[in-house]
């Protein structure tokens, strides 16, 4: 089992930035794909970025150049720095740790407002 605890979330003006960051339990973070998902009022819940354990990215064309994805295995923590964000941006974010269909683990979420 795996616990995420995630933090950083707030609210920002268009063009400001924010970070986010998701702490996890246990030993399985550092061989699992860690990602970070956000779902809008009245939407369903998106892809925003995954990386592996080794430290390959990926991300929705719609946060490409602004958001960027890390990890630190030695902390058990992953992190999503996001720039220039947009009222469009806004979600609630939450973390993701997966090793299989089955083990698949995911953070309570943190509310990001991008208003002006």
């Amino acid at each position: 089992q795996v616990q995420l605890v995630e933090s950083g979330g707030g609210s920002v003006r268009p063009g400001g930035s924010l970070g986010l960051s998701c702490i996890a339990s246990g030993s399985m973070f550092i061989i699992s794909t860690m990602g970070w998902y956000r779902q809008a009022p009245g939407k369903a819940r998106e892809l925003v970025a995954t990386i592996s354990p080794s430290g390959t990215s990926n991300y929705a064309d719609s946060v490409k150049g602004r958001f960027t994805i890390s990890r630190d295995n030695a902390k058990n923590t992953g992190y999503l720095q996001m720039n220039s964000l947009k009222p469009e941006d806004t979600a609630v974010y939450y973390c993701n740790v997966r090793r299989s269909a089955i083990l698949n683990f995911w953070g309570q979420g943190t509310q990001v407002t991008v208003s002006s």
